[in-house]
């Protein structure tokens, strides 16, 4: 039987022999104790021991302790933690686009649903300002700045130095090929975001309007003053 340390590389969640004493697991009828398992896999129990361990670390597997049917001392032995399989491919994307599509046979209320959809997504991603405190329109756009780079926008102010800006480019698009398919939807989203998290700021800006693809390589956001109650 090998006794070789695994390597740092080998050590990681995704390591080759961490796999296999997880499959071992996986395919056996009743729980394994670390012999058992080095047995079958043909490697060192110490080996085995070392990926058990980092196997409990991340909740894929369980540790039980086995009484002896006789005398003797109880046996510790491994299961897989029950509920489904968490390796292999997702498939968001694609479940992004069975929405989008369903979204779009909506007819003419698929735009304003998409919009709404982004401000309720605005309004919890950005979380509220403290009581009686309303941002200035720079702590307001530098609010929403932020959020949208924490989301992938890649965002670029725009604007007179020392004023709020006024545009932010967004130049980076983290749903491109669907906002390529679907743009009215997916842009509305992203509008209704911006809109949704700068009113739970009570900031003094709104976004009014996102052209999308302004340029070949960004899509440009407007900010506009909001009017105060008469």
């Amino acid at each position: 039987m090998s006794t070789v340390r695994e390597s740092p590389q080998e050590s990681s969640r995704e390591s080759p022999r961490r796999r296999e004493v997880l499959d071992v697991l996986r395919a056996a009828s009743t729980p394994l104790g670390v012999a058992e398992v080095a047995a079958r896999i043909g490697v060192h129990p110490n080996t085995v021991r070392f990926h058990l361990d980092a196997l409990l670390a991340e909740g894929r597997i369980e540790r039980r302790t086995d009484e002896p049917a006789g005398p003797g001392r109880p046996r510790t032995v491994y299961a897989p933690r029950p509920g489904m399989n968490r390796d292999g491919a997702r498939s968001y994307h694609l479940l992004a686009r069975i929405l989008l599509s369903h979204l779009a046979s909506a007819g003419d209320g698929a735009q304003a649903a998409a919009l709404e959809a982004g401000r309720a997504w605005g309004r919890y991603l950005v979380g509220p300002e403290p009581p009686f405190r309303r941002p200035t329109d720079r702590q307001a756009a530098a609010r929403l700045t932020g959020l949208l780079a924490d989301l992938g926008f890649d965002p670029a102010p725009e604007g007179d130095d020392g004023r709020a800006p006024r545009r932010i480019r967004l130049r980076h698009c983290p749903f491109l090929e669907l906002a390529e398919e679907y743009g009215q939807l997916v842009c509305s989203v992203h509008l209704g975001l911006m809109q949704g998290a700068l009113a739970e700021l009570g900031a003094p800006l709104t976004a009014g309007r996102l052209d999308r693809f302004a340029t070949p390589d960004s899509c440009l956001a407007h900010l506009d003053e909001v009017s105060s109650p008469a």
